[in-house]
């Protein structure tokens, strides 16, 4: 993913698809599973990028 998102905005390009989406769910959250995100600012930009998303509805 990371070297992906050092490329594109989204994992398939320059919009948002179900790729991003399906993925997002469980990225999102990899810190709950011990899982450090710091290492990959590409990724961490993809979670924002997603996040303000107009239409991005938070579960929390």
């Amino acid at each position: 993913m990371e070297e992906q998102l050092q490329k594109t905005p989204y994992l398939v390009g320059d919009e948002l698809t179900v790729a991003d989406i399906s993925l997002y769910g469980y990225t999102h959250v990899a810190h709950e599973g011990g899982f450090d995100l710091s290492e990959y600012p590409a990724i961490q930009q993809w979670i924002e990028r997603i996040q303000s998303n107009p239409k991005y509805i938070s579960m929390e």
